[in-house]
């Protein structure tokens, strides 16, 4: 019986597709067999930054490849997201995803919306805290009574973002004066210029005014979180001083929704496992923060979706966005 020419292309591609189906298959079980990109929207020794590099220490043992961190800046994480959108969905770059890219998806830039990732893990739950110079003000119930009787500056990193959100929230929750924002390049900036009397306070991390705090220069003055910090227990919550406010700087990984299963899968593990390490349990120990931080992608993923939720309601009731 003869076979026609068309019926033996038709077999010569289906043949081929069930080959490169394979060969997906295999270069999956093979993953990772080349040097793993992770995406930041921050600088070199910023928070993200670090937190990134922190993670990376172990995880490059536990997936037997290099990491290098790829610094995609701009755009508060726009910038960050533009460049992960168009990259390939075969988990050699990851994301390493902040509150920041909450706000600026919230805003509707980047080019990227939250159910095009798939969460990965948790790497830092560390509460925004509203800081002061020391003996600038007599407690967390003065800094609030100040506040009533006139507007004082906030030093921010971003502005729409984060920081100057958490502050407006605040102020605006605690029934205080509408603030001033002063943006500044980058925490470490902000926390000399606080000292130095630029501004009346700053929102920071403890890692980013730790040097000042430990000198005695800067002071916590107002943790927005739910509970007290354990490693500055003296200094009360928002909602302690009955303000219902609560923002954290959330640092985690993520992938493109489309990555192959078992590949997000065996990134999830990995990082997880290296971020137990002791390595990496001491870096959240030296930031004041402790294991709790790191959490897999079914705590991960909701808080993600609730961060942008939360955001964009934020945002709006600001007046940043409509």
């Amino acid at each position: 019986m003869k076979i026609s020419f068309g019926a033996k292309l038709g077999a010569a591609a289906l043949l081929a597709s069930a080959a490169m189906f394979a060969g997906g298959i295999a270069s999956a079980d093979e993953y990772p067999s080349k040097t793993i990109e992770v995406v930041t929207h921050a600088g070199n020794g910023g928070g993200t930054d670090v937190t990134t590099r922190m993670m990376m220490l172990r995880a490059r043992r536990e997936l037997g490849q290099d990491m290098v961190v790829v610094n995609k800046r701009g755009g508060g994480g726009a910038a960050a997201l533009e460049y992960y959108k168009t990259v390939p969905a075969d988990g050699y770059t990851i994301l390493t995803f902040t509150v920041g890219h909450a706000a600026v998806m919230a805003k509707g830039q980047g080019g990227m919306m939250i159910d095009e990732l798939r969460p990965i893990a948790r790497g830092t739950d560390d509460p925004q805290i509203l800081m002061t110079k020391c003996g600038a003000y007599e407690s967390a119930e003065d800094f609030v009574a100040k506040q009533k009787e006139a507007p004082i500056t906030y030093g921010v990193t971003h502005l729409g973002n984060i920081d100057d959100v958490s502050a407006f929230m605040f102020t605006l929750k605690g029934g205080m004066m509408t603030p001033k924002m002063l943006p500044f390049d980058g925490g470490a900036e902000l926390a000399t210029q606080l000292v130095a009397g630029a501004v009346d306070a700053g929102v920071l991390n403890l890692a980013e005014a730790g040097a000042q705090i430990e000198a005695g220069e800067i002071c916590p003055t107002v943790v927005l979180a739910d509970e007290r910090m354990a490693k500055i227990g003296d200094v009360p919550t928002a909602k302690e001083l009955g303000i219902p406010v609560s923002f954290s700087t959330v640092r985690g990984f993520a992938v493109h929704a489309d990555t192959p299963p078992e590949i997000a899968e065996k990134i999830e593990a990995a990082l997880l496992k290296a971020m137990s390490h002791t390595v990496y349990q001491g870096f959240l120990t030296s930031v004041g923060l402790d294991s709790t931080s790191v959490a897999g992608s079914d705590v991960w993923g909701p808080q993600i979706q609730t961060t942008v939720n939360e955001m964009a309601a934020a945002l709006k009731e600001l007046g940043f966005i409509e």
